[in-house]
């Protein structure tokens, strides 16, 4: 029975408009901060969880609403104000949770309490976003004529919590981040206090008022002491005991000489007596190594940092020494040396002038004694970047070894995106070389070639690209741990073949592949039982077709393109039976699992959604929905599923154009939530649903057909030009992707023909809860498919799931 009651009204300027502006502020910046602890705490790979489990709490939060009724009068003056409250006080206790009882990724299959612990996780960090989702659902019932002002406050609000997150770690960190997330959310609870009519609800906005304002002093107070430089110890990160800096500080001599953060890093050095970093050293050197400073960013991949004074006396005993020699004062270029002692080495080996690529500056702060030596050039970008836009052509291009080893076999590393090792990459790299230039590139060894393999496989697609020959212009030389790769944009002479031979056979590097070559020169130094790398090269360079070749090996090692950008992706599906028989024997992430994971979470994920969110509804209010209106939660499905494979390729494919993950991440979800808060506010008034959703699709088809040759063609300028270029090209597609979800509220509150009923009312949660379920989907999904498939498809799934938005809703 409706009941005959004025509409209440919202407006963006209310209290309540600011109030809401805060806390969707605060949990943006609580989510992408997540992404930092991760990485951080854990390994790269557990950062994309932070997008599903805030899609997942705000999808739980409409199935509860959808569940409990709750009095109208009663909602405004007494529920919302908790809301902000908690999720402040969840952001503390979920950080706290995961902190002081951490997931052991690595004995998983060995400790099954593991499992409970890591659901656990998902669901504790789960609460902060339930209660915000539950306050914009609410707000969306309440104020159910201003769905689309609402919609709009809500994504603004994200857009802004980007900025935040952006700007603030470089002061406070990631766990002054947290406390600063809780303020923010606090300071909203404290915009919901309303006018109190009656003495009870007197008391209970007093005690609102006191929970917010304590909430909000302790939590600037914490942000202030860690912004000082002190944390306190029941709040400090704690870091994975496997990852590399946590083996650096075993030694009881150990100590953390510096750490600092900003919104792409953490980065510290850490001083040590058992820390040593030489990767290609070849065993023929046998003086004392000198004493480093370890550079961890992230607490991983060891790079060091010599003293200054030091003499690089091993220099002429790494494999790259032999381009240096080929090249008597070289014009250098070292693209991303980290730590810095590529750049000494280059020097030492009688280098004219070093140009030193290195896109962050902490690092560059950290080595800052070798970076403003008078022979050295630094220039704060990527290499990706600073290749296209530079005009300068170079005698060596470097890129060096600063990863620190991992095993492919499982493919635990899978995720992480390298733009270094691309086709595209390669082809800039041997097109920034002078006619007689050289491109020197190690990587490590792996027991099955796959890792070098992959080096070799881009070098000679790339030669291929540009129309050159790769048996006249690769050599390859192995020690016992590392391979390198010389490739020179013309044909090697004879006189520098002979030249690379005799410097390999003195330093006891073993040759695998050249010009002229004779099978007794082979396995002489390093001895392995078979030639493996020379069998796999000259397999693969006298395949035709190639793709037999990858077709039959047994390892995924086809060049990596910027479509698909996954250097360390090996795993292929017929590893699958020897994956599972390891589970649990070898020591990596998940028992060497790896790929798996992201099936496995993809599952949990499905599972939780099913069961916290699309069950109850249906099974509770399974009779509620008339016939005619089962598409509406189709409808509401399919543009969640839409907005998620739209954006994550997105942010993914940026990460090469804005340089980090940490810009593309924070520049892409502040256009599409700020535009997409101005399509909500405006454009539904402006354009029909079905108008809307086809100028969408038509917006994305251009994006597939025409972005990559965009952003290849704008890569070498400015970072502050290409954040506006960045702003330019997805402020459109924002616009129109905030359409869909509030005019969609619209079209549901006319077929459900009773906008003050009860019927209207939880179909308003569960269609939140049916979006959500869906955005919890597919931002695993993306990441699936962009891995298998790249991103153009991801986004041309994306494209097709707004394509069939467009069916239901064509009336």
């Amino acid at each position: 029975m409706s009941v005959n009651r004025s509409q209440p009204t919202f407006t963006s300027r209310s209290w309540q408009g600011i109030g809401l502006l805060l806390v969707s502020a605060a949990a943006l910046t609580f989510q992408i901060n997540l992404t930092r602890l991760f990485s951080v705490s854990q390994f790269y790979h557990f950062a994309f969880m932070a997008v599903s489990i805030a899609l997942l709490g705000m999808g739980a939060s409409g199935t509860f609403l959808a569940l409990r009724k709750i009095k109208p009068g009663e909602v405004e003056e007494k529920i919302f104000p908790w809301l902000p409250i908690g999720t402040g006080i969840s952001i503390f206790a979920s950080y706290l949770l995961i902190n002081h009882l951490p997931f052991d990724a690595f004995s998983i299959f060995v400790d099954p309490l593991q499992v409970l612990i890591l659901l656990l996780h998902y669901a504790a960090l789960a609460f902060p976003f339930f209660f915000s989702g539950m306050l914009v659902s609410m707000l969306l019932r309440r104020f159910s004529g201003a769905s689309g002002e609402i919609y709009a406050v809500n994504l603004v609000g994200s857009a802004l919590g980007c900025l935040l997150a952006v700007i603030a770690p470089g002061w406070l960190g990631a766990e002054g981040m947290v406390a600063l997330s809780a303020a923010v959310a606090a300071l909203a609870g404290i915009c919901f206090i309303q006018p109190t009519p009656t003495r009870s609800w007197k008391r209970s906005a007093t005690l609102q008022g006191t929970f917010s304002v304590i909430l909000g002093i302790a939590s600037i107070l914490l942000a202030a002491q860690i912004a000082w430089g002190h944390i306190p110890p029941w709040f400090q990160l704690h870091i994975s005991p496997y990852k590399s800096i946590s083996y650096a500080l075993q030694n009881p001599q150990a100590e953390i000489l510096s750490t600092h953060w900003n919104s792409i890093s953490k980065v510290e050095v850490v001083s040590s007596p058992s820390l040593h970093s030489v990767p290609g050293l070849s065993y023929r050197y046998r003086e004392p190594l000198p004493r480093i400073a370890g550079l961890f960013v992230d607490g991983e991949n060891l790079s060091a940092i010599l003293p200054p004074g030091t003499q690089v006396a091993f220099a002429d005993y790494l494999p790259a020494a032999a381009a240096y020699r080929l090249q008597p004062g070289a014009e250098v270029l070292i693209l991303e040396p980290r730590g810095g002692m590529d750049i000494l080495v280059a020097l030492a080996l009688g280098a004219g002038q070093v140009t030193a690529v290195e896109g962050n500056p902490l690092i560059v702060a950290a080595s800052a004694q070798v970076y403003h030596r008078p022979q050295v050039d630094w220039v704060l970008a990527s290499g990706r970047s600073y290749l296209r836009g530079a005009r300068e052509r170079f005698d060596i291009i470097q890129l060096p070894l600063t990863d620190s080893y991992h095993p492919v076999g499982s493919g635990a590393y899978s995720l992480g995106e390298d733009y270094r090792y691309t086709l595209e990459s390669f082809t800039d790299m041997i097109d920034g070389l002078r006619p007689n230039g050289l491109l020197v590139v190690t990587r490590w060894l792996q027991e099955t070639p796959s890792e070098w393999l992959r080096i070799f496989t881009l070098g000679v697609t790339a030669l291929e690209e540009l129309g050159l020959d790769p048996h006249t212009q690769i050599i390859a030389t192995r020690g016992y741990n590392t391979g390198t790769i010389l490739i020179k944009k013309t044909p090697f002479t004879q006189t520098e073949v002979d030249f690379v031979r005799e410097f390999s056979a003195q330093k006891a590097f073993d040759l695998v592949i050249a010009p002229t070559f004779e099978t007794s020169q082979l396995n002489r130094f390093n001895i392995l039982p078979e030639p493996i790398y020379h069998q796999a090269f000259t397999n693969f360079l006298g395949a035709n077709p190639r793709a037999d070749f990858y077709r039959a090996y047994s390892f995924a090692v086809q060049p990596p393109t910027d479509d698909r950008p996954f250097f360390s992706h090996y795993f292929k599906w017929s590893q699958l039976p020897e994956t599972i028989r390891n589970l649990g024997i070898t020591w990596q992430p998940f028992g060497g699992a790896g790929y798996l994971v992201i099936l496995v979470i993809l599952l949990l994920a499905l599972l939780l959604s099913v069961v916290l969110i699309l069950l109850p509804v249906a099974l509770i209010k399974r009779g509620s929905i008339r016939p005619g209106n089962r598409r509406i939660p189709l409808y509401f499905g399919l543009i969640g599923l839409g907005f998620m494979l739209v954006e994550m390729p997105l942010i993914q494919r940026f990460i090469l154009y804005l340089d980090q993950p940490a810009y593309a991440l924070t520049a892409i979800l502040f256009c599409i939530l700020l535009f997409s808060g101005l399509g909500s506010r405006y454009g539904s008034r402006k354009l029909g649903l079905s108008q809307a959703l086809m100028g969408l699709v038509g917006l994305l088809l251009l994006y597939i057909l025409l972005l990559p040759s965009i952003l290849s063609a704008t890569l070498g300028l400015h970072l502050l030009l290409r954040l506006a270029v960045t702003i330019l090209l997805l402020a459109p597609l924002g616009f129109l992707m905030g359409i869909p979800f509030p005019a969609g509220l619209a079209w549901m509150r006319r077929r459900a023909g009773d906008t003050q009923g009860d019927t209207e009312r939880w179909m308003v949660a569960w269609i939140w809860a049916v979006n959500g379920t869906s955005s919890v989907l597919a931002s695993i999904l993306a990441s699936l498919l962009a891995l298998s498939f790249g991103f153009s498809l991801t986004l041309a799934i994306g494209m097709g799931c707004y394509a069939l938005a467009w069916l239901p809703s064509r009336r």
